[in-house]
């Protein structure tokens, strides 16, 4: 099968393989590290903490870190301190001129930024660290923290080592993350969300089938159906991770000679525009907000008011119906906010103008950059609902089949769509090695590049 003469091609590039088994190597080492428990825990104590972060936002949160939240793990926080960290400093370079100015000056620039949001990483991992571990009795239904913990350890102590432990243990997840980017194959970040994502995906199936079997709940029958419509999500994920609007580029310069290696202007005679072009960040902010009403109703304000008890109510189930709704329009407004800033329309016009490139009937310049801007806002506007659906999705199913929540939330959402994404990702990344070295790509697109070679 051409499939299989793919993977053994990968494997005969060396740097290819030593990249893919580096990656591997480090993966594992943070899969380990998500299971060894802060030290001074009794693990005989877990149960009521696992079982405590199971459901609702809580579930999510314990899903990105792969199981490590409800574990006690020294990668309690998981990875998700540098992301908040990185969506501020990146939300800021908008209103400080200081970033700004990082922004253009190039390779140091993003090395002076990327040593900002390290320490900001830190920063944040000092707040969110004795925040879990204050709430590690309440979740698993302990007196206190003491009770928690083996014979003889003293509590003080505890609390003091396991700050330090889970502020080192985030610096060291993104440590792996940075050396997988750069010695690796693929977004070290990502890769490590996926895989603590994956993690979980084993036990939610096996859990949800044995209530389909065990239960008389629908039985193989309503397995099969479930496995029918995650693949169909799957493929609509990739297609909204994949699809691009293209727009026709004409370039004034070209070779009289023609061939694939001379006509180099000519090579390219479109611009592709993402119908998604902001990816996941548009879930991942609106998925931080909606942390908020279930918070400020349990507040001590309003925790004894008809209106905080309803935010409480209704913003603390992920598969209700106002949490989904308000999480819907968050993401439209995101989507839209977050293309706006990553998408430089005004940048795109003047590089085609400078390469000598132009749309048939738009003039150069300002008019191109008023043309693409309009074309985004139009293309935005059906990959933000589409984007939206997804996330919701999941709701549908537990609603509409009983599907149990922790399998459910496979079925879209960050989880889903991270996955997608972050698997296309490496396979392009994987694909391009493959086509420099003259074999067949994994992607579809791939060309035997034996031939033009010749």
């Amino acid at each position: 099968m051409k499939i299989i003469e793919t993977l053994k091609n990968v494997w005969k590039i060396t740097e290819l393989k030593d990249r893919i088994i580096l990656t591997l190597g480090l993966l594992l080492v943070y899969r380990f590290g998500a299971q060894v428990v802060l030290p001074g825990i009794n693990i005989d104590a877990l149960g009521g903490l696992q079982a405590g972060t199971s459901e609702g936002l809580l579930g999510l949160l314990n899903a990105f870190t792969g199981g490590a939240f409800a574990n006690a793990s020294v990668f309690a926080l998981g990875i998700m301190p540098y992301i908040s960290a990185s969506i501020v400093v990146q939300l800021m370079g908008i209103a400080i001129p200081y970033l700004q100015k990082l922004q253009k000056e190039g390779a140091s620039g993003q090395k002076k930024i990327t040593q900002i949001t390290r320490w900001l990483t830190i920063g944040i991992c000092l707040v969110q660290a004795p925040g879990y571990l204050a709430t590690i009795p309440s979740l698993s239904g302990s007196p206190s923290i003491g009770a928690m913990l083996l014979p003889g350890f003293n509590e003080n102590i505890f609390y003091f080592s396991s700050v330090i432990i889970l502020v080192t243990g985030c610096v060291f997840a993104m440590w792996l993350g940075e050396k997988i980017t750069d010695k690796g194959i693929g977004n070290g970040i990502s890769l490590l969300i996926m895989v603590g994502i994956i993690a979980t995906l084993p036990q939610s199936f096996v859990q949800n089938m044995y209530s389909r079997l065990e239960g008389s709940n629908g039985g193989f029958m309503m397995i099969l159906i479930e496995l029918v419509i995650w693949f169909l999500i799957i493929l609509a994920s990739v297609f909204l991770v994949m699809a691009v609007r293209k727009i026709a580029v004409q370039y004034a310069r070209r070779t009289a000679s023609g061939g694939y290696e001379k006509n180099v202007f000519g090579s390219r005679q479109f611009l592709p525009l993402k119908l998604n072009a902001s990816g996941v960040m548009p879930i991942i902010f609106a998925q931080a907000i909606m942390f908020v009403p279930s918070l400020i109703g349990g507040s001590s304000f309003l925790k004894d008011t008809a209106s905080g008890q309803w935010m409480q109510t209704n913003f603390s189930d992920i598969f209700g119906f106002w949490y989904n709704l308000v999480f819907a329009l968050l993401i439209i407004i995101f989507t839209y906010f977050y293309t706006a800033i990553t998408v430089p329309t005004n940048k795109m016009a003047d590089d085609l103008k400078r390469s000598g490139g132009f749309i048939p009937g738009i003039r150069p310049g300002s008019e191109t950059s008023e043309y693409l801007d309009k074309i985004m806002s139009q293309i935005t506007l059906p990959g933000s609902i589409f984007l939206a659906l997804v996330a919701v999705f999941p709701a549908f199913i537990v609603k509409l089949m009983g599907v149990q929540q922790g399998w459910a939330l496979f079925f879209g959402g960050t989880s889903l769509l991270i996955m997608v994404g972050v698997a296309i990702d490496t396979m392009q990344q994987i694909n391009s090695y493959l086509l420099n070295k003259h074999y067949d790509g994994l992607m579809k697109t791939g060309k035997n590049r034996k031939a033009v070679s010749q």
